[in-house]
């Protein structure tokens, strides 16, 4: 993980259970005696991505409604970190008081926002197409006054439209950042879901130092995602394509627009429709996450 992300330690659950007690309903010991959750557990998930925004990010109260997204903290905070980095390295911002960010399709989570905004202390705007996302944003807000100030949560009504009905005239944007639906249907969407609860099981199983797995029949996945926050007609390609069409608008409003890339070889065609549109620099930073690697796509004009 990045080098000043909190998370990249583990999760030291003493600390948590005692800002959060209510995790210490959900904390167990696996075979080897080290403390941990059930990770295919939605309510346990949730409350230890309580338990972090409370330790580490001076929340209050977070929730978010059934069915929604539930970000794992520690990757989000690496985007977020690896931003500040690409910032940092900007002649245009350097020296800049007031670092303004866009967060495209929020979702009822806010995570981007509330970890930009508490450690770096930069403001964002945060959109999404979904009302019940808006309300849920708009709850988190209302339980951390201290992120009021910070946040300001806009609906987009126009699902086809990006930046267009968000960024208003008036306004220059430091940065925008994105985290795509990926898969391409409903039905991709639900042979990943399968996939991730297999794997989930597998781990569960193992952990628990049991021989027997049992492949999943649910649909259910721990961290969950409506829809809109899952898959989209084009997958990933298609929507940063848009993102990417529509940013030709807003070149002289935006510093740097950014999207979360999750498939390698998505990167091709998007690099094709950034040269059509005569981007001046185009960047791809890769992110560790143990043995995971994540991307994103960084662009301006």
């Amino acid at each position: 993980m990045h080098p000043r992300n909190r998370h990249k330690n583990g999760y030291n659950f003493t600390k948590l259970t005692a800002c959060c007690p209510a995790l210490s309903g959900f904390v167990k010991r696996n075979p080897s005696g080290r403390q941990t959750i059930d990770f295919s557990d939605p309510n346990g998930v949730k409350m230890l991505n309580m338990a972090l925004l409370m330790l580490h990010y001076k929340i209050n109260h977070w929730d978010i409604p059934a069915g929604y997204l539930c970000p794992p903290i520690p990757g989000r905070a690496d985007y977020i970190h690896h931003l500040a980095d690409l910032l940092g390295q900007t002649a245009s911002l350097q020296g800049k008081e007031k670092i303004i960010g866009l967060d495209i399709g929020t979702g009822a989570n806010l995570i981007y926002p509330i970890i930009g905004s508490q450690q770096y202390g930069w403001q964002f705007i945060a959109s999404d197409i979904d009302k019940t996302a808006i309300q849920s944003a708009n709850a988190i807000l209302k339980a951390n006054p201290n992120l009021t100030k910070m946040i300001n949560v806009r609906h987009q009504p126009d699902p086809s439209r990006l930046f267009n009905g968000i960024i208003q005239s008036d306004e220059n944007i430091s940065f925008t950042m994105c985290n795509p639906p990926f898969h391409t249907s409903a039905k991709a969407a639900q042979l990943g879901t399968q996939t991730k609860n297999n794997n989930l099981n597998r781990h569960r199983a193992k952990s628990q130092g049991t021989k027997k797995q049992n492949k999943s029949s649910s649909n259910h996945l721990n961290f969950a995602g409506k829809n809109n926050e899952l898959w989209c007609p084009g997958g990933e390609v298609g929507f940063i394509k848009r993102m990417v069409q529509e940013s030709v608008d807003y070149k002289h409003q935006v510093t740097w627009f950014t999207s979360l890339v999750s498939k390698k070889d998505s990167l091709k065609p998007l690099y094709k429709a950034l040269e059509e549109v005569k981007a001046t620099e185009v960047k791809t930073v890769n992110m560790e996450q143990g043995s995971k690697i994540s991307r994103f796509i960084a662009w301006q004009y």
